[in-house]
């Protein structure tokens, strides 16, 4: 794997260790010659990343759209700061740079973005991993959703097992680099299942 689109919070949270594992896992990332793809912003955890990959030797791609750059959210020393007009460009460009996807601690922007790697993960748009770094069991409540959905039947097994997930940020990259896709798409399992 050489590239992984990281979606975060553009804050840094209340605990401390949200930023640690943000910068922890920039730092392996920079180790691992991992290119860093991510929402170009200079504060927060996504700030940390960006700054903790560079410090490491990596390479960080930040894509940001124009109104936020123009409020001086844009992180400058980036390897390379891509801006684009919408949020939706946005998040195309960072689904053609990567090879994976991993959501951070976050609001609402980063749980959407990962919402919709998964769900395109689902319909075969993209043939990438999607973890979630489950820092202190912050998206227990998310890994229990998907299981819920699993259990009354409104995804498949092989859908809820797209979404990884570990605290250990190490952990999640070895998961990540390990994963194979399942060969079965959900329209091919639901022809199957309505015949």
């Amino acid at each position: 794997m050489n590239s992984l689109a990281v979606y975060c919070g553009a804050s840094k949270g209340h605990d401390s260790v949200h930023l640690e594992h943000a910068r922890k896992l920039g730092r392996l990332m920079g180790d691992r010659k991992i290119t860093l793809v991510y929402g170009g912003g200079s504060v927060g955890l996504m700030g940390a990343i960006a700054d903790a990959t560079m410090d490491a030797g990596g390479n960080a791609i930040g894509v940001i759209p124009r109104f936020l750059d123009e409020h001086e959210l844009g992180h400058k020393q980036l390897t390379e700061l891509i801006v684009v007009e919408t949020m939706h460009e946005r998040k195309q460009k960072m689904i053609d740079l990567a090879e994976g996807f991993i959501a951070l601690p976050g609001g609402f922007g980063t749980l959407e973005e990962l919402g919709e790697v998964l769900a395109w993960r689902q319909l075969g748009l993209h043939n990438c991993p999607c973890g979630v770094l489950n820092v202190k069991g912050y998206y227990n409540g998310l890994i229990e959703f998907a299981d819920r959905m699993h259990t009354d039947g409104l995804l498949r097994k092989d859908d809820r097992d797209r979404l990884l997930d570990h605290e250990d940020p190490a952990t999640l990259l070895d998961q990540m680099a390990a994963w194979h896709p399942p060969s079965e798409l959900k329209w091919e399992y639901l022809k199957r299942e309505n015949l």
